[in-house]
């Protein structure tokens, strides 16, 4: 089954909540009341990316995001078999508040569903880790233009020639997100993103997608995000909490399930207020 194959639905509203309020956020998800990414509702609140895997490999999967920990910062770890994670969020359905998943067996992708509660199991340990949708909102407070934010997409994500730090059945290479910015906002973007490293902290690259392997940016991993640059634009790389899919999907792991791009789990944690 094609990554594509999952409803896009972008704008998907179909019915009123504050887009601004992180528990009406997913309740509107749960509810199918909202369809759409997740880059522009609850933004003072951290969001994150979710990987579950199966118990057994759950003490492993957490040593390979501290020894890789810009690609995935650690936000939070469930019980085996809870849908929530009560550090992050109270009102929180792990399994149904993405709004979009994907979810693999033996390594390969077998659905794209909107619901994940059919197929989570008692044995699933669900990680939350840092994401890029946090640092973006604190880089607009201090005027760096996100384009793809102004279109309404979302940064194209790559897979990089970098390995990560392998971990029991965990490895592969480190997946990186892409923003075309200005030089001088790539700049204060770097300044910026480095006091975050919940968030991935400081690009790996500025302007060189051949330092990473990245021949043609035009061919982004799962096919959504910008990737065509402006005259006075360059490309700025963070490393990216996708990294955890692909260590998952190159574990053939019997049952792993992942957020789908995009749709994040929104937390109730406050952005830093201090910049």
């Amino acid at each position: 089954m094609s990554i594509m194959s999952h409803p896009d639905a972008r704008a998907g509203v179909a019915g009123a909540f504050d887009p601004a309020d992180p528990v009406a956020v997913r309740r509107a998800i749960r509810e199918r009341r909202f369809t759409g990414f997740t880059n522009l509702v609850a933004r003072t609140v951290v969001q994150g990316n979710l990987v579950a895997v199966p118990a057994d490999y759950a003490d492993a999967f957490e040593a390979y995001c501290r020894a890789n920990a810009q690609a995935l910062p650690l936000l939070g770890r469930s019980a085996p078999g809870e849908r929530t994670i009560p550090s992050l969020a109270q009102d929180m359905d792990i399994a149904r508040d993405t709004g979009g998943y994907m979810i693999f067996r033996d390594g390969e992708l077998v659905d794209t569903p909107v619901d994940a509660s059919g197929a989570w199991r008692d044995d699933l340990v669900a990680f939350v880790l840092g994401c890029s949708f946090s640092f973006e909102a604190l880089l607009q407070r201090h005027g760096v233009r996100l384009r793809h934010l102004d279109e309404g997409n979302v940064s194209a994500m790559y897979v990089t020639d970098r390995d990560t730090t392998p971990v029991g059945p965990f490895a592969g290479k480190l997946v990186v997100s892409m923003r075309a910015l200005r030089p001088a906002d790539a700049i204060k973007a770097t300044i910026l993103s480095a006091r975050y490293p919940a968030f991935h902290g400081a690009p790996v690259s500025l302007g060189l997608p051949g330092d990473l392997g990245i021949e043609d940016l035009e061919k982004s991993y799962g096919g959504h995000g910008l990737t065509r640059l402006k005259p006075d634009e360059v490309p700025v790389f963070w490393a990216c909490g996708a990294t955890g899919q692909i260590a998952a999907r190159a574990a053939r792991l019997p049952l792993c399930i992942t957020h789908y791009k995009a749709h994040m789990v929104v937390t109730d944690l406050p952005l830093p207020k201090e910049d």
